[in-house]
């Protein structure tokens, strides 16, 4: 009788985090759920903007009935985090009770720092910012702070609807909150603090630099590769290619480059080809040889 093949899930595949990865994850946690909770307390709430998730809720709360938003936050985050260990598992809870925990004990160790700006505009500016870093942060060191997304993940997981959405729908639900219950001018401000809050995240977890991709269809393909490989000391892929009026075969080459080497990629087709068409775009990040060296965990 053949032996028995264990079913394989994703996490036998990913390394096991060994004392300094661990010790790294939980440092960047604590910064950033400081450095969200500083933006927070600087900026936000002084001039009442909402800007979605428990955060936002315990603004609106403060302003109605007076409570410290910290107090809403761990009062709103502990049932969020059990119902999380309930339905989304073990593992989640554990990377998200830091940083349940540690934010809202940091909003109130800085709740009477004094405050550079009353101006809501800046205020929805510079918060949106900060709290961007301070939880891009968290996200890069695996950890999350709880809080309304635990609930998106749970309606995602029970409804079928995308992780996004789910989560759309949560600070929209705050957003709207903010248009009864405070003023329509602090909602506006609250989605313009919301929007910089993403870009700023996607920007710490993906990188500031930007490596660039090209694509490049030329007839002289091989010389391209040759030089390619030759000046710029770059690897490249032959993608295989049809014409969408022609029909005809042709080969795309593929290129990674750093961004001050776009300017001599295309120096260096346009000597070879003048004819040649050249698609060039963003890459957030690479990681392999000649680029950011793939880690494993420590």
């Amino acid at each position: 009788m053949p032996p028995k093949v264990r079913k394989r899930h994703l996490q036998d595949y990913i390394p096991v985090a060994g004392p300094v990865r661990h010790t790294i994850d939980t440092l960047m946690i604590i910064v950033g759920s400081l450095i969200t909770a500083l933006a927070f307390n600087l900026f936000l709430v002084p001039s009442h903007i909402a800007s979605g998730g428990v955060s936002g809720l315990s603004i609106i709360i403060q302003s109605q009935f007076g409570i410290e938003p910290a107090y809403t936050q761990w009062a709103l985050n502990i049932p969020l985090f059990i119902a999380g260990y309930v339905l989304l598992g073990r593992d989640y809870s554990i990377r998200s009770l830091l940083g349940t925990v540690v934010l809202p004990f940091f909003v109130f160790l800085t709740r009477d720092i004094p405050v550079p700006t009353t101006d809501p505009l800046l205020a929805s500016l510079y918060g949106g910012i900060g709290v961007g870093i301070g939880l891009g942060i968290v996200f890069r060191g695996r950890g999350s702070t709880g809080g309304l997304s635990t609930l998106a993940q749970i309606i995602q997981k029970y409804s079928g609807l995308s992780l996004s959405v789910c989560v759309v729908m949560m600070d929209g639900i705050v957003i709207v909150l903010a248009l009864f219950l405070l003023t329509p001018e602090k909602a506006l401000y609250a989605l313009i603090g919301l929007y910089i809050t993403g870009k700023i995240i996607d920007a710490i977890e993906l990188g500031f630099n930007y490596t660039k991709v090209a694509y490049i269809i030329a007839d002289r393909t091989e010389e391209i590769s040759q030089a390619v490989l030759t000046h710029l000391d770059r690897g490249l892929t032959k993608l295989d290619g049809h014409g969408g009026y022609t029909g005809d075969a042709r080969t795309v080459l593929m290129v990674v480059v750093g961004q001050s080497e776009v300017t001599r990629l295309k120096t260096l087709v346009q000597t070879l080809d003048p004819n040649a068409f050249v698609i060039i775009t963003n890459a957030h990040e690479v990681l392999g040889e000649g680029f950011k060296r793939v880690q494993g965990e420590q």
